[in-house]
């Protein structure tokens, strides 16, 4: 791969030559002939497929012939909780959101704190367990079908994906995940364990139906070396590849690298407030002339603005004006200022309305959580004797470590006591 850009499952540095990354991890461009085929299954091209966000996939033909033949599909994606969620989480979860209404498909959502706890050398087990709850808020609030929505925490779901992780464990070798992964002898052995665990819910859906199910995973082409491996192990344990639809990475505002938690400043957050999202903004890195002059002469230059990105990924949806902005900023008929301060209101308003959202979320959270625990919460919500209800107080009390865990706990506990 070139020296200029790193991409792997934990780290993405420097510019991204999406280009070469297809033919360095073997996939394949969403081509104008598989998008008018996708026109006519859905009626339509979301804007993130038109502008090649979406850019990259693996078996993304035989998904949509599986489906055409009327087998449907169920969608898996995820997170790393390590951290309160940003706009390029948000990015593939919009998506994924799309697909699930355009397909009618079954969600799963996999939160995977054992791995962020395991790579994260500062990261407490309690941390990541509380960011799982964050950051569950933020997938909920984007408007998710409860129906059709399993979330689920690595840690409180093992006893469910456990018996598919060692399925596919017993497959992988050593030298395996050192070869896609770059592991060394100073490598925790619970990475190198971990892509088990990233396989199981890839599989999860074909167990529960009893029969094999076609299963999409969009998500971010840094996660696609996890699933090579779960795509070669697939037909020896006797179900069908999980396809995948590839997206690039929202720049930071710093401009041509990802946008990380592990650069604060030039990151948005879905719980920053309007005074630091704006600041964020109005300091971000433009295509703009050293003078207001210069830049009436010469014009700007879109390509590199980060601000012009932001636009291109996620605020201006209407082709139209995306290349009049893009026309003027060349021109030098338009000043970055005015651009910045434009999509701070534009970002402001949108997360706003998130975070009203997100709030609402936390009485909705049960709607969309799975854990291996439910059968306790169905025995609190229906107690059968005072003995049982105080063993279960207990249980869930040192289950739910975590703050906000605790919070749920305490109400669900209180409403309860006053139904008795």
């Amino acid at each position: 791969m070139n020296e200029e850009f790193k991409v792997t499952p934990w780290d993405v540095t420097g510019k991204v030559d999406y280009k070469k990354l297809i033919e360095d991890f073997g996939t394949e461009p969403i081509d104008d002939e598989l998008l008018a085929r996708w026109e006519r299954l859905t009626g339509s091209i979301p804007m993130m497929m038109q502008r090649k966000i979406f850019f990259s996939h693996r078996d993304l033909k035989w998904l949509l012939d599986r489906y055409e033949a009327g087998e449907k599909f169920v969608l898996y994606t995820g997170r790393g909780p390590s951290g309160h969620t940003h706009l390029g989480h948000l990015m593939p979860w919009m998506f994924t959101k799309y697909l699930q209404d355009a397909f009618d498909a079954p969600l799963y959502f996999q939160m995977t704190d054992d791995e962020k706890f395991m790579f994260k050398q500062d990261l407490s087990l309690k941390e990541a367990k509380s960011f799982t709850y964050e950051n569950t808020l933020d997938i909920i609030a984007l408007g998710f079908d409860p129906k059709k929505t399993k979330i689920f925490s690595d840690v409180e779901y093992i006893k469910t994906l456990y018996p598919i992780a060692i399925e596919v464990a017993k497959r992988v070798t050593f030298s395996t995940t050192k070869a896609v992964f770059g592991f060394d002898n100073s490598t925790n052995i619970g990475l190198i364990y971990f892509t088990s665990m990233q396989s199981a819910p890839a599989f999860l859906p074909s167990i529960e139906a009893g029969k094999n199910i076609p299963v999409l995973i969009p998500h971010a082409i840094d996660q696609d070396p996890h699933f090579r491996i779960t795509r070669d192990v697939a037909p020896k344990i006797g179900y069908y590849k999980p396809a995948s639809i590839h997206c690039t990475f929202l720049p930071s505002l710093a401009g041509s690298d990802k946008m990380s938690a592990s650069k604060p400043e030039t990151t948005i957050y879905t719980v920053d407030e309007p005074k630091v999202i704006r600041k964020k903004i109005m300091s971000a890195f433009t295509g703009g002339r050293v003078s207001i002059q210069e830049q009436k002469e010469k014009g700007g230059e879109p390509g590199v603005c980060a601000i012009f990105q932001y636009y291109y990924y996620l605020f201006e949806h209407d082709p139209q004006k995306l290349s009049e902005r893009e026309q003027k900023c060349m021109r030098g008929e338009i000043m970055c200022g005015e651009c910045k301060q434009d999509l701070a209101d534009r970002v402001v308003k949108f997360l706003e309305k998130h975070q009203e959202k997100r709030e609402q979320a936390r009485d909705k959270i049960h709607d969309f959580v799975v854990s291996d625990y439910s059968a306790a919460y169905d025995k609190l919500k229906r107690p059968q004797d005072k003995k049982e209800v105080a063993k279960l107080k207990k249980t869930m009390k040192q289950y739910y470590s975590v703050k906000e865990g605790e919070s749920i706990h305490i109400k669900n506990i209180k409403e309860l006591d006053e139904n008795r």
